[in-house]
Protein backbone atom coordinates (compact mmCIF):
# COMPACT_ATOMS: atom_id res chain seq x y z
CA UNK A 1 0.00 0.00 0.00
CA UNK A 2 1.50 3.42 -0.97
CA UNK A 3 1.53 6.12 1.16
CA UNK A 4 -0.02 9.86 0.54
CA UNK A 5 1.98 13.16 1.68
CA UNK A 6 -0.27 13.40 4.71
CA UNK A 7 1.38 9.45 5.94
CA UNK A 8 4.79 11.08 4.29
CA UNK A 9 3.86 14.29 6.62
CA UNK A 10 3.29 12.05 9.95
CA UNK A 11 6.70 10.35 9.63
CA UNK A 12 8.60 13.21 9.03
CA UNK A 13 6.80 14.89 11.62
CA UNK A 14 7.54 12.43 14.29
CA UNK A 15 11.05 11.77 12.82
CA UNK A 16 11.31 15.76 13.87
CA UNK A 17 10.01 15.50 17.08
CA UNK A 18 12.85 12.92 17.86
CA UNK A 19 15.28 14.87 16.70
CA UNK A 20 14.09 18.48 17.89
CA UNK A 21 14.02 16.76 21.01
CA UNK A 22 17.95 15.72 20.79
CA UNK A 23 18.50 19.12 20.05
CA UNK A 24 16.56 20.73 22.92
CA UNK A 25 18.68 18.40 25.03
CA UNK A 26 21.86 18.74 22.90
CA UNK A 27 23.08 22.22 25.25
CA UNK A 28 23.26 20.16 28.02
CA UNK A 29 27.27 19.33 27.82
CA UNK A 30 27.37 23.14 27.60
CA UNK A 31 25.34 23.94 30.79
CA UNK A 32 27.30 21.11 32.61
CA UNK A 33 30.65 23.01 32.33
CA UNK A 34 29.07 26.06 33.21
CA UNK A 35 27.94 24.09 35.97
CA UNK A 36 31.92 23.02 37.32
CA UNK A 37 33.04 26.24 35.92
CA UNK A 38 30.62 28.06 38.73
CA UNK A 39 30.39 30.57 35.97
CA UNK A 40 28.31 31.47 32.41
CA UNK A 41 31.23 34.30 31.64
CA UNK A 42 32.06 33.39 27.76
CA UNK A 43 29.05 32.34 27.13
CA UNK A 44 25.65 33.83 25.39
CA UNK A 45 22.42 33.28 26.36
CA UNK A 46 20.45 34.46 22.61
CA UNK A 47 19.98 31.54 21.51
CA UNK A 48 18.70 30.37 24.35
CA UNK A 49 15.59 33.06 24.70
CA UNK A 50 15.04 33.07 21.20
CA UNK A 51 14.46 29.16 20.99
CA UNK A 52 11.93 29.61 23.65
CA UNK A 53 10.18 32.70 21.89
CA UNK A 54 10.25 30.60 19.10
CA UNK A 55 8.58 27.71 20.98
CA UNK A 56 5.59 29.16 21.88
CA UNK A 57 5.01 30.67 19.13
CA UNK A 58 5.10 27.76 17.06
CA UNK A 59 2.58 26.82 19.44
CA UNK A 60 0.20 29.53 19.22
CA UNK A 61 0.11 28.66 15.29
CA UNK A 62 -0.49 25.16 15.59
CA UNK A 63 -3.59 26.32 17.76
CA UNK A 64 -4.81 28.25 14.61
CA UNK A 65 -3.86 25.84 12.20
CA UNK A 66 -5.41 21.85 11.30
CA UNK A 67 -3.56 18.72 11.67
CA UNK A 68 -0.24 20.37 13.62
CA UNK A 69 -0.63 18.19 16.68
CA UNK A 70 3.29 17.18 15.81
CA UNK A 71 4.17 20.67 16.25
CA UNK A 72 2.59 20.89 19.51
CA UNK A 73 4.36 18.25 21.41
CA UNK A 74 7.53 19.27 20.55
CA UNK A 75 7.46 22.99 20.93
CA UNK A 76 5.85 22.37 24.07
CA UNK A 77 8.70 20.60 25.49
CA UNK A 78 10.76 22.96 23.53
CA UNK A 79 9.38 25.66 26.31
CA UNK A 80 9.88 23.57 29.05
CA UNK A 81 13.42 22.84 28.53
CA UNK A 82 14.32 26.83 27.18
CA UNK A 83 12.91 27.68 30.59
CA UNK A 84 15.12 25.67 32.56
CA UNK A 85 17.97 26.65 29.95
CA UNK A 86 17.67 30.11 30.62
CA UNK A 87 16.98 29.92 34.54
CA UNK A 88 20.63 28.55 34.60
CA UNK A 89 22.27 30.91 32.67
CA UNK A 90 20.52 34.00 35.04
CA UNK A 91 22.15 31.97 38.37
CA UNK A 92 25.63 31.48 37.19
CA UNK A 93 25.73 34.41 34.47
CA UNK A 94 28.00 37.58 35.43
CA UNK A 95 26.01 41.08 36.38
CA UNK A 96 26.49 42.42 33.12
CA UNK A 97 25.48 39.05 31.36
CA UNK A 98 22.25 38.56 33.54
CA UNK A 99 21.10 42.03 32.89
CA UNK A 100 20.80 41.64 29.57
CA UNK A 101 19.12 38.42 29.57
CA UNK A 102 16.53 39.60 31.71
CA UNK A 103 16.21 42.62 29.01
CA UNK A 104 15.66 40.29 26.36
CA UNK A 105 13.41 38.22 27.97
CA UNK A 106 11.34 41.12 28.70
CA UNK A 107 11.47 42.24 25.17
CA UNK A 108 10.76 39.07 23.26
CA UNK A 109 8.95 36.61 25.98
CA UNK A 110 6.82 39.35 27.20
CA UNK A 111 6.25 42.72 25.64
CA UNK A 112 6.94 40.68 21.84
CA UNK A 113 4.89 37.69 22.55
CA UNK A 114 1.72 39.66 24.30
CA UNK A 115 1.90 42.23 21.71
CA UNK A 116 1.46 39.44 18.71
CA UNK A 117 -1.54 38.02 20.43
CA UNK A 118 -3.35 41.25 20.96
CA UNK A 119 -3.12 42.41 17.51
CA UNK A 120 -4.00 39.30 16.32
CA UNK A 121 -6.80 38.06 18.34
CA UNK A 122 -8.16 41.88 17.74
CA UNK A 123 -6.63 42.93 14.06
CA UNK A 124 -7.39 39.64 11.97
CA UNK A 125 -9.87 37.15 11.46
CA UNK A 126 -10.05 33.51 10.65
CA UNK A 127 -7.47 32.52 8.04
CA UNK A 128 -5.81 35.82 8.00
CA UNK A 129 -5.11 35.06 11.01
CA UNK A 130 -2.98 32.26 11.04
CA UNK A 131 -1.27 33.38 7.99
CA UNK A 132 0.11 36.22 9.75
CA UNK A 133 1.23 34.62 12.77
CA UNK A 134 2.46 31.86 10.26
CA UNK A 135 4.61 34.66 8.84
CA UNK A 136 5.95 36.05 11.85
CA UNK A 137 7.08 32.74 13.36
CA UNK A 138 8.51 32.16 9.79
CA UNK A 139 11.12 35.36 10.80
CA UNK A 140 11.67 33.99 14.50
CA UNK A 141 12.60 30.57 13.22
CA UNK A 142 15.24 32.52 10.87
CA UNK A 143 16.03 34.08 14.24
CA UNK A 144 16.89 30.96 15.92
CA UNK A 145 19.36 29.48 12.87
CA UNK A 146 20.77 32.82 12.80
CA UNK A 147 21.18 33.33 16.72
CA UNK A 148 24.05 31.16 16.63
CA UNK A 149 26.29 32.91 14.43
CA UNK A 150 27.44 35.39 17.40
CA UNK A 151 28.78 32.39 18.44
CA UNK A 152 30.65 32.12 14.83
CA UNK A 153 32.02 35.47 15.41
CA UNK A 154 33.45 34.49 18.00
CA UNK A 155 35.40 31.32 16.83
CA UNK A 156 36.50 33.10 14.03
CA UNK A 157 38.15 35.95 16.20
CA UNK A 158 39.25 33.88 18.88
CA UNK A 159 40.20 30.78 16.70
CA UNK A 160 39.07 28.68 19.59
CA UNK A 161 36.03 26.32 19.00
CA UNK A 162 35.51 25.89 23.21
CA UNK A 163 32.23 28.13 23.16
CA UNK A 164 30.97 26.30 20.09
CA UNK A 165 28.55 23.54 20.81
CA UNK A 166 28.88 21.14 18.25
CA UNK A 167 26.31 18.68 19.14
CA UNK A 168 23.66 21.50 18.66
CA UNK A 169 24.88 22.29 15.47
CA UNK A 170 24.72 18.79 14.18
CA UNK A 171 21.25 17.79 15.75
CA UNK A 172 19.75 21.99 14.19
CA UNK A 173 20.91 20.49 10.47
CA UNK A 174 19.30 17.12 11.25
CA UNK A 175 15.91 18.83 12.40
CA UNK A 176 15.92 21.21 9.44
CA UNK A 177 15.84 18.44 7.24
CA UNK A 178 12.85 16.84 8.81
CA UNK A 179 10.95 19.61 9.71
CA UNK A 180 11.19 21.00 5.97
CA UNK A 181 9.96 17.58 4.99
CA UNK A 182 6.96 17.82 6.77
CA UNK A 183 6.22 21.33 6.02
CA UNK A 184 6.72 20.82 2.59
CA UNK A 185 4.49 17.53 2.55
CA UNK A 186 1.73 19.50 4.07
CA UNK A 187 2.67 22.57 1.82
CA UNK A 188 2.85 25.00 4.53
CA UNK A 189 5.69 27.47 3.10
CA UNK A 190 5.66 28.95 7.02
CA UNK A 191 7.54 25.59 8.23
CA UNK A 192 9.06 24.60 5.15
CA UNK A 193 10.91 27.83 4.08
CA UNK A 194 12.80 28.63 7.00
CA UNK A 195 14.51 25.04 7.64
CA UNK A 196 16.55 25.38 4.23
CA UNK A 197 18.57 28.56 5.78
CA UNK A 198 18.52 26.30 8.98
CA UNK A 199 20.34 23.48 7.23
CA UNK A 200 22.71 26.03 5.10
CA UNK A 201 24.17 27.51 8.40
CA UNK A 202 24.20 24.52 10.16
CA UNK A 203 26.48 23.10 8.04
CA UNK A 204 28.58 26.41 8.09
CA UNK A 205 28.95 25.80 11.85
CA UNK A 206 30.27 22.55 11.50
CA UNK A 207 32.48 23.57 8.77
CA UNK A 208 34.11 25.87 10.39
CA UNK A 209 34.40 23.76 14.11
CA UNK A 210 36.60 21.02 12.03
CA UNK A 211 38.44 23.69 10.41
CA UNK A 212 39.34 25.35 14.16
CA UNK A 213 39.40 22.34 16.23
CA UNK A 214 42.58 21.28 13.89
CA UNK A 215 44.29 24.84 13.87
CA UNK A 216 43.92 24.60 18.09
CA UNK A 217 45.06 20.90 17.97
CA UNK A 218 48.18 22.31 16.21
CA UNK A 219 49.17 25.07 17.90
CA UNK A 220 48.61 22.79 21.42
CA UNK A 221 51.08 20.29 20.32
CA UNK A 222 53.50 23.14 19.09
CA UNK A 223 53.59 25.11 22.68
CA UNK A 224 54.32 21.62 24.36
CA UNK A 225 58.06 21.48 25.89
CA UNK A 226 59.96 18.37 26.30
CA UNK A 227 60.50 16.74 29.69
CA UNK A 228 63.68 17.05 30.66
CA UNK A 229 64.96 14.24 32.80
CA UNK A 230 67.94 15.08 35.13
CA UNK A 231 70.22 12.09 36.26
CA UNK A 232 70.87 11.21 39.88
CA UNK A 233 73.50 9.10 41.51
CA UNK A 234 73.39 6.90 44.56
CA UNK A 235 76.75 7.56 46.70
CA UNK A 236 77.97 4.52 48.77
CA UNK A 237 80.13 5.11 51.33
CA UNK A 238 80.83 3.08 54.58
CA UNK A 239 80.43 6.36 56.50
CA UNK A 240 77.11 7.34 54.96
CA UNK A 241 73.50 6.63 54.55
CA UNK A 242 73.00 4.34 51.38
CA UNK A 243 69.78 5.79 51.00
CA UNK A 244 71.12 9.67 50.51
CA UNK A 245 71.20 10.92 46.66
CA UNK A 246 74.01 13.24 45.09
CA UNK A 247 73.88 14.59 41.81
CA UNK A 248 76.61 13.34 39.33
CA UNK A 249 79.32 15.47 38.69
CA UNK A 250 80.98 15.53 35.48
CA UNK A 251 84.77 15.29 34.93
CA UNK A 252 84.71 19.09 33.84
CA UNK A 253 82.66 20.04 37.08
CA UNK A 254 85.15 18.42 38.99
CA UNK A 255 88.21 19.94 37.01
CA UNK A 256 86.68 23.22 37.76
CA UNK A 257 86.23 23.05 41.21
CA UNK A 258 89.42 22.15 41.58
CA UNK A 259 90.80 24.95 39.40
CA UNK A 260 88.44 26.95 41.77
CA UNK A 261 90.01 26.00 44.42
CA UNK A 262 94.09 26.10 43.47
CA UNK A 263 92.72 30.11 42.63
CA UNK A 264 91.72 31.11 45.95
CA UNK A 265 94.92 29.23 47.71
CA UNK A 266 97.23 30.74 45.51
CA UNK A 267 95.43 34.68 46.05
CA UNK A 268 94.97 33.78 49.95
CA UNK A 269 98.28 31.87 51.25
CA UNK A 270 101.69 32.47 50.91
CA UNK A 271 103.31 28.97 51.63
CA UNK A 272 107.61 29.63 52.17
CA UNK A 273 109.62 26.71 51.02
CA UNK A 274 112.02 24.97 53.46
CA UNK A 275 115.39 23.45 52.55
CA UNK A 276 116.68 20.17 54.14
CA UNK A 277 112.77 18.83 54.14
CA UNK A 278 112.34 21.26 57.80
CA UNK A 279 109.35 22.42 58.86
CA UNK A 280 107.77 25.67 57.55
CA UNK A 281 105.08 27.91 58.72
CA UNK A 282 102.14 29.26 56.20
CA UNK A 283 102.23 32.55 56.83
CA UNK A 284 98.41 33.47 55.87
CA UNK A 285 96.79 36.46 54.66
CA UNK A 286 95.92 38.58 57.84
CA UNK A 287 92.75 39.84 55.77
CA UNK A 288 91.24 36.78 55.97
CA UNK A 289 88.17 36.46 58.47
CA UNK A 290 89.08 34.46 61.67
CA UNK A 291 86.95 30.85 61.53
CA UNK A 292 85.18 30.57 64.94
CA UNK A 293 86.78 27.01 66.67
CA UNK A 294 83.62 24.62 66.70
CA UNK A 295 83.81 21.48 69.70
CA UNK A 296 82.23 18.76 68.71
Amino acid sequence: MAFSADHWAFVFGVLGNIVSFIVFLSPLPTFYTIYKKKTAEGYQSIPYVVALFSSMLWIYYAFLKTNTTLLITINTFGVFIETIYVGFYLFYAPKKSRVQTIKMLSLFVVGGFGAIILVTQFLFKGAIRGQVVGWICLIFSLCVFVAPLGIVRKVIKTKSVEYMPLLLSVFLTLSAVMWFFYGLLLKDINIAAPNILGFIFGILQMILYVIYSKKEKAILKEQKLPEIQKAEVIVKDENMNTNNKFPELTQEQIIDIVRLGLMVCKDKVHVATCPHGTTCEAKVDENLPKLQTVEV
